[in-house]
């Protein structure tokens, strides 16, 4: 994987910095396995705008994936690594020995024509999705899920890895993408490898009209508001706005809206950074 300087031709070009793909071996998706998406804008059923500055971008075809890894004792062959718009990582193509075909994450170092498989057996092999009771202690690991058969909910994005630290009884510790070490239960399954696509976090995108693109309109900064619009808002001349907030009066930089009483607390081992 690699990233590509553009030669400043534009101006929006001068400090673009692009994704090689070279991992990308298929241009085209497998029609099978796409489904409709549709758009909200950021407004809710009622037509009323929740989430602020979304909306426009371009049209996109949700790829279904197989976060669950349970078609289990059957071998994989890899097909293809595709971009997928939806998401920040890469996804792989995969053809079982009974022809099925399903789209999963890919994981660093994936090529065309490896095998993969999940399940009791699958060795601890880049791309294989095994319980975390198989995996052998400090292996990188990604796509974890918190409640077996719940299908991959951590470290899915470019990159991301977690790691197994230890085990005991029905649960295994494991550090987190964020610095957090928590409790999994053991019998959920995690995927072999590093999520794919590393280099994302060195992108440029080099002009405003990209974020349009991927639907992301506009922000207008809060002490450029009205008191009415924003707590940070008003003042006389270039006010600094006071403390940094939210739209609803939520202290941002650092402080904490977790719940104390929150139930699965007692999992978290250690916090994550700050």
């Amino acid at each position: 994987m690699s990233v590509r300087k553009l030669k400043p031709i534009t101006p929006g070009q001068r400090f673009r910095v692009v994704n090689g793909f070279d991992a990308i071996t298929a241009d085209k998706p497998e029609k099978s396995l796409l489904a409709p998406l549709k758009k909200s804008g950021g407004r809710n059923s009622q037509g009323k705008m929740t989430m602020r500055y979304k909306g426009g971008g371009h049209k996109r075809r949700y790829r279904v994936i197989d976060f669950k890894r349970d078609k289990q004792g059957v071998a994989a062959e890899v097909k293809s690594i595709q971009y997928d718009p939806n998401r920040t990582a890469f996804i792989a193509l995969l053809e079982y020995a009974d022809a099925e075909k399903r789209y999963v994450i890919a994981q660093n170092g994936l090529v065309v024509g490896q095998k993969v498989s999940s399940g009791e057996g699958a060795a601890p092999e880049i791309g294989n999705a095994l319980a975390l009771r198989d995996i052998p202690l400090g292996t990188i690991i990604s796509c974890i899920e918190l409640r077996p058969g719940q299908g991959a909910v951590m470290a899915r994005s470019a990159g991301t890895f977690a790691q197994l630290m230890a085990k005991d009884g029905k649960f295994v510790t494991v550090k987190l993408p964020s610095g957090e070490t928590r409790l999994v239960l053991s019998g959920c399954i995690a995927t072999i490898g590093a999520v794919s696509n590393s280099d994302h976090q060195l992108l440029v995108s080099g002009k405003a009209g990209r974020s349009r693109w991927l639907g992301r309109r506009p922000r207008t900064r809060p002490v450029a508001m009205n008191p009415v619009d924003h707590p940070m808002g008003g003042g006389e001349g270039r006010a600094s706005g006071g403390h940094p907030r939210s739209k609803n009066g939520i202290p941002a930089k650092g402080f904490r809206t977790r719940s104390k009483t929150k139930d699965t607390s007692r999992y978290i081992i250690e916090r994550r950074k700050k």
